[in-house]
């Protein structure tokens, strides 16, 4: 600050007067532009893969955040209603009808803008090209290319700028790298660097007036934020993928992700100030989409639409006396009830020595409580629909598998290879190095033995390769006597049991702490 020396009195009043005119004039500058700040509104959901609500009617439901949207847009009319991918697949609806129930339900809503997400990718790309020509709304993916004309997948912008009262907010798309190797995606599709990708486009957007940008990405919490580290000028991520409610900042831009299908509807605030092209300040709110909330009687026809569906997934198919741990977190980080007798199930059916199931196709996000279960319980936890398949494959690749699935497995992950197993118990630390994190195989009571030949089952997918068990594909196929599907051999295992009490029983030990973070050394400590 400079200090201005006077003399006298009769000086140091003028100075005064002069100071509090120039404060007064700032302060009126100042409210003049808090004035004229144009307030854009972000409604924010993600992984949204069923209309109906979940949790046992508790909480989410499409019609339910049709009434918040028109609540939100009642009081802020500048909004903007935002999907952070994942909603074609999987889910028991998609079984039948790929994705198109979804893109009704989304259209009846308002929705403006979703990213792909990797399981859009999971019926082909041929089918979702077909969606997208169904959706009234936008799809971004920036980095989605179709590597034989560069250009964007199936030529969808590689972003879009909305003008709300002279506030210019532009919106890009980026989608999980992972997607080319953990869904399906065509052999020209390719998901390109997301920091190459908006350090690119960025500057485009500002070229074309962008004010605030917006990133809305489908990554790993990690990746939003090596998003925001590597490409300078996000305002905010609006992002998904993790199925968990998490608000995060990485480099001053704050990062937001809600829970999976609509449990929650994310509000954020961007207060812009057209006159310096600046968003001044960022509010936000969770919304809680509940029982509270009633449907929206303009949703009534997408219901009425695939009541017949509805009606059919209600059928009984026995019961459970414990509740079932269905829940995405779980299934990829540790053993669970859910995970050991599907697993089980598989192993049985197959007769094959041991199995192994991907845990990230145990989908249903949830606890299922005691009681009865229905098919769409059953199909809510395996919505894939894969094929079995009989490999088989040495101990030594038993155990490249298993290193494989739990390497992702670091402090606050959810990888999808994670080894759900029945025939094999096992021990991991994860605070190790990939390829030591595993000890303590068995199998089937026995010592691993890395030269023997064992019958492994496992979904046609992960056989295949799929969520990079490449150390499973080629191998020597074992012919089953009938078709087996994921889904049918479970509801098959419940039908035969009536009543099911699953129970974990420590065929996975994990010897470090999940949470556990160790501290940084202090500067010259030792």
């Amino acid at each position: 600050m400079a200090f201005i020396r006077t003399r006298g009195r009769a000086g140091a009043l003028a100075l005064a007067a002069a100071l509090l005119f120039a404060q007064h004039a700032a302060v009126a500058q100042q409210a003049q532009r808090r004035a004229c700040t144009v307030r854009v509104t972000l409604l924010q959901v993600n992984d949204v893969y069923r209309f109906t609500p979940a949790d046992r009617g508790a909480r989410g439901g499409l019609a339910r955040v049709s009434t918040l949207r028109r609540r939100v847009m009642q009081e802020s009319p500048n909004t903007i209603f935002l999907l952070s991918g994942d909603t074609i697949s999987p889910s028991v609806e998609s079984i039948t009808y790929k994705g198109a129930q979804m893109i009704d339900a989304w259209n009846q809503v308002g929705l403006d803008y979703s990213v792909f997400g990797n399981h859009e990718f999971d019926y082909g790309d041929e089918v979702l090209v077909q969606r997208m020509k169904e959706s009234k709304f936008k799809w971004l993916g920036a980095n989605v290319v179709d590597s034989q004309t560069g250009k964007t997948f199936a030529g969808t912008p590689a972003f879009d700028i909305r003008s709300f009262g002279g506030a210019k907010v532009g919106i890009f798309g980026i989608t999980l790298p992972e997607t080319k190797t953990t869904s399906k995606p065509g052999p020209t599709t390719e998901f390109r660097d997301p920091c190459e990708t908006a350090r690119a486009v960025i500057p485009q957007m500002r070229a074309a007036g962008a004010q605030a940008v917006v990133a809305l990405t489908h990554l790993s919490l990690a990746q939003d934020k090596a998003l925001a580290r590597c490409a300078p000028g996000i305002d905010v991520i609006i992002g998904g993928h993790e199925h968990t409610l998490l608000q995060s900042s990485s480099g001053g831009t704050p990062i937001f992700k809600m829970t999976a299908d609509a449990r929650q509807l994310g509000r954020i605030d961007l207060n812009i100030d057209p006159a310096t092209g600046k968003v001044e300040s960022i509010d936000w709110e969770i919304i809680p989409v509940d029982a509270t909330v009633p449907d929206d009687p303009a949703f009534a026809p997408v219901i009425e639409k695939y009541a017949k569906l509805t009606a059919e997934l209600s059928q009984h198919v026995g019961s459970t006396s414990v509740p079932l741990d269905a829940r995405s977190a779980t299934s990829r980080s540790e053993e669970t009830n859910v995970a050991d007798f599907v697993a089980d199930s598989f192993r049985r059916a197959a007769g094959a020595d041991v199995s192994l199931v991907n845990g990230g196709s145990i989908r249903a996000d949830d606890v299922l409580p005691a009681g009865d279960l229905t098919v769409r319980d059953v199909l809510s936890i395996l919505p894939f629909g894969n094929d079995l398949a009989v490999i088989e494959v040495t101990g030594d690749v038993l155990l490249q598998a298993l290193e494989h699935g739990v390497s992702l497995t670091a402090p606050g992950a959810q990888p999808g290879p994670f080894p759900q197993v029945s025939g094999i118990r096992f021990s991991f630390d994860a605070s190790k190095p990939p390829g030591t994190r595993v000890s303590d195989v068995t199998v089937n009571g026995k010592p691993l033995d890395p030269q023997k030949t064992y019958t492994l089952v496992t979904t046609s997918f992960v056989a295949g390769g799929g969520d990079q068990y490449a150390m499973f594909k080629g191998r020597p196929a074992v012919p089953l006597r009938q078709k087996l599907t994921d889904s049918g051999v479970l509801r098959q295992a419940i039908e035969d049991a009536k009543t099911i009490a699953p129970r974990t029983d420590g065929r996975i030990r994990r010897l470090d702490t999940p949470a556990e973070a160790k501290p940084c050394a202090a500067p010259g400590g030792k």
